[in-house]
């Protein structure tokens, strides 16, 4: 055991080290096709974004070299206070924030901008691991679900209120983490049933919602031994299945923003009227569009490293932000894009793979943390750009531009890496 665990030097896991490497050139080279204009003269021209973005990566290294040089207990022991500093900045945006497209979300510091959502998560993963593995809790009790479902809902209504819902969305991959620690399936049940429901009922309408719950409900109920006692339980679940479908209606024809709707709409195909489809298309869906119109150009093995027609062309508005996975698609065709996938889904896996085999429940916790906010944010964004899911904002890891996302994902792994490292050195 130690003569294995000996060749990793320093004790750090260089298959992490090395997939996030690939990552952050990989998704540097393709900032650089997005955003270059004319000729590309120096790598670090500050006048372009990739320029900036090459800044932006030296100063991640400087930044590894700090998190790796902190000792590893450090992060534990003072998780609580890096939780209520990130609580805090995102309450400080209420008052000091800055407005960018819609979502008052940044910090303005001189001509830079700085994102705290962005921080808030490697904050909560590290409140959510000092507080599971404090009360040594197992998810068994309410009281324990609910101490720990306020700690992701506090910052996700933070950044809801700030008019950030995608990044609000990532808060639930905090069920992933509670569900290995011992939350009951139900939970992963009813979540399961809510969206199926969600979906049912703004596709079909209430009423055929209304009919297809009571034949599952029902159905389930013909298969239990106690028919008595079963009987008001399916009744209640009923009742409860047509409620929700009402109240999802509701929410969306009154709470949410017309253009929250119009991507909806397109996404489940529920308008109608040609003309204002049409529209919906130009508007809502042009993004979309063209992001999946490059993706599909680029075939089987790409059209080249700066050769993307739609890419150069500037097709894809803000490609070099949520779309960046376009740029993939249409320059490195295929064959690209499933070398990305690969290097995430290598990079996750590995993440639960030490997760699992750390000795503390802290350390456990924290490293389920890092790869489930990890698989929603590629799960959403590529699900997104390739018109599987409804557009949502928000950026794929190591890839998309801006030094508030690169930062704030390289201090959410790297945190790992020193505790992983930290379980070696105490062989």
């Amino acid at each position: 055991m130690h003569s294995r665990e000996h060749q990793r030097k320093f004790g750090f896991d260089w298959i992490i080290i090395v997939l996030f490497l690939l990552l952050v050139v990989f998704g540097w080279l393709n900032i650089m096709s997005a955003s270059h204009e004319g000729e590309i003269g120096s790598y670090f021209d500050m006048s372009q974004l990739y320029g900036k973005h090459a800044v932006f990566v030296g100063l991640t290294f400087v930044l590894i070299i700090l998190i790796l040089s902190v000792e590893a207990k450090f992060y534990e022991r003072f998780a609580s206070v890096i939780y209520i500093i990130a609580m805090l900045a995102l309450v400080g945006l209420f008052i000091f924030g800055k407005d960018v497209n819609g979502a008052r979300s940044w910090y303005g510091i001189g001509s830079m901008t700085i994102q705290p959502s962005e921080f808030a998560k490697f904050a909560t993963a590290l409140a959510v691991a000092k507080y599971m593995s404090d009360l040594q809790t197992n998810m068994s009790t309410i009281l324990d679900q609910l101490k720990a479902v306020a700690l992701i809902m506090l910052p996700a209504v933070l950044i809801l209120l700030q008019n950030d819902a995608g990044s609000t969305i990532v808060y639930a991959s905090f069920f992933f983490v509670f569900y290995r620690e011992g939350l009951q399936q139900i939970y992963l049940a009813i979540a399961i049933s809510a969206i199926v429901l969600a979906v049912l009922a703004l596709k079909f309408g209430i009423l055929i919602t209304g009919v297809i719950a009571t034949i599952g409900v029902f159905s389930s109920y013909f298969f239990r031994r106690k028919k008595r006692a079963s009987l008001l339980q399916s009744v209640v679940i009923l009742l409860v299945c047509i409620s929700f479908s009402a109240g999802v209606r509701l929410f969306y024809e009154h709470v949410l923003k017309p253009h929250q709707q119009n991507r909806i709409s397109l996404w489940l195909r529920l308008e109608k009227d040609p003309a204002k489809l049409e529209r919906m298309k130009k508007e809502e869906a042009y993004n979309l569009i063209q992001s999946e119109q490059a993706i599909s150009s680029g075939g089987w093995a790409g059209k080249g490293f700066l050769q993307g027609t739609r890419t150069t062309g500037k097709f894809v508005p803000e490609q070099h932000t949520d779309y960046i996975f376009s740029t993939v698609g249409e320059e490195w065709g295929f064959l690209g894009s499933t070398f990305v996938i690969i290097l995430f889904m290598a990079l996750i896996i590995r993440v639960l793979y030490l997760a699992e085999s750390q000795k503390s429940i802290f350390s456990r916790v924290y490293g389920y943390g890092v790869a489930s906010i990890l698989f929603i944010h590629f799960t959403i964004n590529t699900g997104m750009v390739m018109g599987l899911i409804p557009t949502v904002g928000i950026p794929l890891p190591f890839f998309s531009y801006g030094g508030s996302g690169l930062w704030g994902f390289t201090i959410l792994l790297f945190i790992f890496v020193k505790l992983d490292s930290n379980k070696i050195n105490e062989w």
